[in-house]
């Protein structure tokens, strides 16, 4: 059976799986802050999962496969994941960029889109990258079945994923703080790189000191203002999820405890979707193996 959300939150190594998947998000912003760009803020990733679902053929509204900016928008509108004019700019933003180009359709009325190659390499990797650290967990093969072929494999698996993302609460509201910085502009890259830091995370600790914290690699590395960068950490520090040990900015920076676990959290419903999804396809990672799962 594949993991469950409470498998993973109760997992002790999942703590090393969460900060190689930071790692690997920040990875992927340092190679393409463009495509990257996608991934900083939660509302622009269910966007973009939105469109690669409409892309594969996912429906929830009895109308024809395809993505088309009309279908996109209302779709979006319609799953609370952005206004009608937001959806449009993003759209706009990614034909700009190349993400996406026109293709033929069936209806000739219809200026029909789809994901041009960057784009779905760069979100078989971000598949590839979970698919890693699921098979690390239990010994698994995802990631080389995924690999072995990519694009029937993304087709397949994304819109499972998409469609249980865009219904989970614990995914899409999992804390306020974690609200916070993941709805911010560049604030979830931000918070990657804050639980990157980790050293550990003892569950009976409070708060857990990273050590010192440089606003400036901060503010160089995300493309992020100083105004924005220390607003975000200000209200996140009225909420005691973050601080310095010494007042003004000054000495260590930690992360609170309930912080850690909004995270986790999060991390935990999201694999556990992913984990879900794969097993739909590729069928249970592990077959003979009925202590691989249990939680250590």
């Amino acid at each position: 059976m594949a993991f469950t959300a409470d498998n993973l939150a109760a997992d002790d190594r999942f703590l090393a799986a969460i900060l190689h998947c930071a790692d690997q998000m920040l990875s992927i912003y340092r190679e393409s802050p463009r495509i990257a760009s996608i991934f900083a803020a939660q509302q622009r990733w269910l966007m973009a999962h939105a469109g690669f679902a409409l892309h594969y053929g996912y429906s929830d509204d009895g109308k024809s496969g395809g993505l088309y900016s009309g279908r996109f928008i209302d779709f979006a509108v319609k799953n609370d994941i952005a206004s009608r004019n937001t959806a449009a700019a993003f759209m706009q933003e990614m034909l700009a960029y190349r993400f996406l180009r026109p293709v033929p359709g069936p209806d000739k009325r219809t200026r029909y889109l789809e994901p041009t190659e960057i784009a779905e390499q760069h979100f078989t990797r971000w598949l590839v990258a979970h698919m890693m650290i699921l098979d690390s967990l239990d010994g698994g093969e995802r990631a080389d079945k995924i690999t072995a072929n990519p694009s029937a494999m993304m087709a397949a698996i994304q819109p499972l994923i998409a469609r249980a993302i865009i219904g989970s609460e614990a995914v899409r509201n999992p804390g306020a703080t974690f609200n916070l910085f993941n709805w911010a502009n560049s604030g979830g890259l931000v918070m990657d790189y804050l639980i990157s830091r980790l050293p550990e995370f003892p569950r009976t600790a409070d708060r857990v000191v990273l050590g010192p914290l440089s606003l400036r690699e901060i503010r160089e590395q995300f493309m992020i203002s100083n105004t924005h960068l220390k607003r975000l950490l200000t209200q996140a520090a009225t909420m005691e999820s973050i601080g310095w040990t010494e007042p003004s900015r000054k000495g260590d920076f930690w992360l609170s405890a309930h912080f850690i676990r909004e995270y986790w959290n999060y991390q935990a419903a999201k694999f556990a979707i992913i984990d879900a999804a794969a097993e739909a396809v590729l069928g249970p990672a592990v077959r003979d193996e009925p202590q691989a799962r249990k939680v250590i």
